[in-house]
């Protein structure tokens, strides 16, 4: 035989699949992308109206925080909040109306006609940071917590206790703050491109062999049906079944 059996090699189809799109990091709950918040100081902390106060402004500050929780924080437990705070009004007059007015001189000293206007400002700016919603639930727990310690609390210890609690209440934002500026500095702008998979290759099966095409040669190979010997001549076709499609 000169020729051999063929058939139809598998055709290949490429399928190459679209980048995966993967969501970038959702920021901190209560934020939002590009919300804006105090610039880290040199010393990693944030610029908040609690810091660098004097005693007296410790104290007045402290019950500030305190007031915006017993105003705010609403839940099971908001009526005890309130009672906590007034008895801190009460148990704490004298220390309380000692603080305000020694911070009112630190106004008054630094000149000037419009230090009232100053300090009205000042107190607005506070009540406004712990009025912040972002922070409310972390703000609210820390407050509750403290108005429960302060029941033990006597007024020559008070403003001990002011200066240990009150950055517990301020970090309820700067904690906050942080954890939104490290969100920041890893978040991608919409969404990070994963490199696409490796194309998926799918074959489509042979077709199933066809009936070969046998030509002979010339040479004597079968006896016909007379007995006659069949000897080489013309090359003739035995089969000529075309492959099936």
């Amino acid at each position: 035989m000169s020729g051999c059996a063929s058939h139809r090699l598998p055709s290949v189809a490429t399928v190459t699949p679209p980048p995966v799109a993967i969501a970038a990091t959702a920021p901190p709950a209560g934020s939002y992308p590009g919300m804006p918040i105090p610039a880290r100081l040199a010393d990693g902390s944030y610029a908040t109206p609690n810091r660098a106060l004097s005693a007296a402004a410790t104290v007045w500050h402290f019950r500030a925080g305190l007031n915006v929780a017993a105003l705010a924080c609403r839940g099971p437990g908001d009526a005890l909040v309130a009672a906590r705070y007034n008895a801190i009004l009460t148990r704490q007059s004298s220390v309380l109306r000692d603080s305000e007015a020694r911070l009112a001189d630190e106004y008054r000293s630094g000149g000037g006609t419009a230090w009232r206007a100053r300090y009205d400002h000042a107190m607005t700016v506070l009540y406004n940071f712990f009025s912040q919603g972002f922070a409310h639930d972390t703000f609210c727990a820390s407050a509750t917590q403290i108005l429960a310690e302060s029941e033990t609390i006597a007024p020559a210890a008070f403003p001990a206790f002011a200066a240990a609690r009150l950055p517990v209440l301020d970090g309820a934002f700067t904690d906050f703050y942080a954890r939104y500026d490290r969100w920041r500095a890893g978040a991608a702008p919409a969404a990070i491109t994963a490199p696409a998979p490796p194309p998926i290759v799918a074959q489509r099966r042979a077709a199933p062999r066809a009936t070969p095409w046998i030509q002979l040669d010339q040479v004597a190979l079968l006896p016909d049906p007379e007995g006659r010997e069949v000897h080489g001549g013309a090359p003739r076709t035995l089969a000529a079944t075309r492959p099936r499609r």
